[in-house]
Parts: structure tokens; C-alpha cells; sequence
């Protein structure tokens, strides 16, 4: 009965209000960033650059955040991350694209990393063991809320009053992430063993690597899979894909909210070992799927199933690697973005050459190859690796 109390107490609650304000800054552009763009004369090349760019960055910088952490404490690395992202959004007022905005978007994508890996860093060392893979799912609700009240509110506001009063709306979520961020007592520098032992200049933990590796290939397919489902639902005469993604996101906020014990008290191991196999079949119904009440029936469980991998693969594969290290969150996050990347690249190039419901197939395969690397490789290295 006290795991509330333990959890919930004012750095955790700060941390998260933190991410929060810089996660809704952030999404308030993904509807309206391409909208202004293309009123300011950018072609359709130019507005993937600049919507691209910021992903990119934030895989970049993430590597070199947690790094950074090794040095720095979590609070001045968020209080950093909070801001340049007042500063980027002061800076769009006046700067036109596209090379001033270039910088912008790419500094927007290093604001993420900062935030994101900080305060996850934090609530990891905020938190007792015992109720990590809890605390990690309560956090990562605060990105889905966010874009859920940001990009509504984003549309409004340029709707409304224009853009330059949009862009100040932006500063003003920024900062009050900022001013969270300055709220929060921070933590002593945890010293990382390995750059102490010479190794300070690597801005990979390659421990975290094998069983992040399993989180990379799932969001391989997650992204690959949002990025092609809208058009796909769309042949199949669904006006409205989103309601895919709103079951989605129904499902996984309902599932970190009321599933906390269950993060806490499941076997992580045997739960990634039953969730990759139930994306593999999920994918399969998927490409027979023409109805929208199938759409429904598959994001629900997604969404379900996703609510505990994701804080569950992070919580797996930290203990794994024997750190909760700025440097291993990073390196975790960074691999979860690099499939995020990698997936609608590579089966944009797929698309082409088959049909949707074919390359959702292949997408199974990819699950599958996932489960029998995690089941046969990581669990079994893991076995025999008691050190790990």
C-alpha cells in the first residue's frame, strides 16, 4: 500500500509534469509544422527534410546525452534540453525556411533527446528497484497525453490567431517544462564505472545493445506499420484510419494507468517472449483485414500489449546490461528511434514492389525473426552470462 506514496512523491511528479510541457511544445508542430511550411513556400521535398531532420537529430543526440549524464546532473541536462526549445520556437518568428529552419528542427530533435533521456535517467535513480518498470510506464504516458492535448491546441491557435501567436504558445509550453525542470532538486553525479576505467569517450553501452536489439526490430515494425496502415486502411474504403491509432493509444493509456502491479510482478522475459509472437499474429490478421472493425480489434490489442512492452523491454534490458546508466538509457532509446527510422524507409521502398497486406506479412516475418533472436540468443546468453 505504499508503492503510491514511494512513487508518486514531488521529483518524480516534477520530472514528469517537465517532459510533459517539452513533449507537448514538440507536438504541437507535427500537425501544423507541414501546414506553415507549405504556406511559406516549401515544396514537398523540402517539407520531408525539415519534418525528417528531426528525428534524425534526436538519434544523433541521444548518443551524446548520455554521455553527457555521466557528467552532468539530470536537472542540467533537462533544464539544457527545455531552453533551447524556448529558444528554437522564439527563433521561428523571425527565421523563414529552409536552412534557418533546418538548424531549428535539428536543435528541436536534440531538445527530445535531452528531455526524454534525462528525465528517464532521473526517475530510474528517483525510484526504488521494486517498482522501476511501474514508474517507467506512468512516464511514458506523459508523451501520449501530450500529443493528444498538443496538436489539437496547435491547430486551434494558428486557426485562430496566426502563427507567429502559435510559435509564443509554443515557447510559453517550453517554458514551463524549463521552469519544472529548475523546480526539481536534481541528484549527485553518478559515477559511470566504465569511463572510469578509460572508457569516457564511447557514447555507446554496448551492454544494453544485444537486448536492445529486440527493442529495435519491434519498433522496426511499429514503424513502419504507422507509417503505411493510414494509406492501406484508405485503399480498403476507411474514411477515417486514425480510429486505429485512437484504439491504439485508448488501450495503452488504460493499460499503464490500471496495469502498474502487473509491470512490477510479471516476468519480463516470458512476457516479451508472449508479446513479439502476438505482433507476429496480429500482422497476419492484419493483412486479411479489410473492415474497419478489424482495424479496431487489432490496434486494441496492440495497444494493449504495447502499454508493458515498451516500459517493460526498457526495465528488461537495463537490468540485462547491469546499468541505469544516462549513457545505457541513451544507447536503449537511441535504438528504439533507429527502428522507429529505419522501418518506413526500408518498406517504403517494399511498398512499391508488392501490396500492402504482402509487406505486412513481411513485417510478421521481421516479429518473427525478433522472437526467435530474443528467445534463442539473449535469454540463452543471459543464462549463461549470470553476470549480465
Amino acid at each position: 500500500m505504499q508503492s503510491p506514496k514511494i512513487l508518486f512523491n514531488r521529483e518524480f511528479i516534477l520530472a514528469v509534469f517537465a517532459a510533459f510541457f517539452s513533449a507537448a511544445a514538440l507536438h504541437s508542430l507535427t500537425p501544423t509544422l507541414p501546414i506553415y511550411l507549405a504556406r511559406s513556400g516549401s515544396n514537398e521535398r523540402e517539407i520531408g527534410i525539415l519534418v525528417g531532420i528531426f528525428a534524425i537529430a534526436a538519434l544523433i543526440s541521444r548518443l551524446f546525452v548520455g554521455t553527457a549524464l555521466s557528467k552532468y546532473r539530470e536537472k542540467t541536462v533537462m533544464m539544457f534540453g527545455a531552453l533551447l526549445s524556448v529558444i528554437t520556437f522564439l527563433a521561428s518568428i523571425v527565421f523563414r525556411p529552409f536552412w534557418p529552419f533546418f538548424v531549428i528542427r535539428f536543435l528541436q530533435g536534440t531538445t527530445l533527446a535531452c528531455m526524454d533521456t534525462a528525465v528517464l535517467a532521473f526517475i530510474l535513480g528517483v525510484v526504488p528497484l521494486a517498482y522501476r518498470t511501474r514508474a517507467l510506464g506512468y512516464y511514458m504516458l506523459a508523451p501520449g497525453l501530450a500529443l493528444a492535448a498538443a496538436a489539437p491546441f496547435g491547430m486551434f491557435v494558428i486557426n485562430q490567431y496566426g502563427f507567429n501567436v502559435f510559435f509564443l504558445a509554443g515557447a510559453g509550453l517550453a517554458f514551463c517544462s524549463l521552469l519544472m525542470s529548475w523546480k526539481i532538486k536534481g541528484r549527485e553525479v553518478t559515477v559511470d564505472h566504465d569511463a572510469a576505467s578509460g572508457h569516457s569517450g564511447f557514447i555507446l553501452d554496448l551492454k544494453i545493445i544485444a537486448p536492445g536489439i529486440t527493442a529495435f526490430l519491434q519498433f522496426f515494425a511499429w514503424g513502419a506499420l504507422s507509417a503505411f496502415f493510414p494509406l492501406y486502411a484508405i485503399d480498403c474504403g476507411v474514411t477515417n484510419p486514425g480510429l486505429f491509432f485512437s484504439a491504439m493509444a485508448i488501450m495503452m493509456i488504460a493499460g499503464r494507468m490500471f496495469g502498474g502491479r502487473i509491470m512490477d510482478t510479471c516476468n519480463k522475459e516470458k512476457f516479451i517472449a508472449c508479446f513479439i509472437p502476438t505482433v507476429t499474429l496480429l500482422l497476419v490478421i492484419l493483412s486479411f483485414s479489410r473492415t474497419l472493425v478489424m482495424f479496431l480489434i487489432v490496434g486494441s490489442f496492440w495497444g494493449m500489449g504495447a502499454a508493458f512492452f515498451v516500459p517493460v523491454s526498457m526495465a528488461y534490458s537495463l537490468e540485462y546490461a547491469g546499468s541505469s546508466s544516462g549513457r545505457a538509457v541513451g544507447t536503449f532509446r537511441a535504438l528504439q528511434d533507429l527502428g522507429l527510422g529505419i522501418g518506413p524507409v526500408v518498406m517504403g521502398i517494399v511498398a512499391p514492389l508488392v501490396s500492402y497486406p504482402v509487406m505486412f506479412r513481411w513485417l510478421a516475418v521481421t516479429s518473427f525473426i525478433n522472437f526467435c533472436y530474443f528467445q534463442f540468443y539473449v535469454r540463452r546468453r543471459r543464462k549463461s552470462c549470470p553476470a549480465h
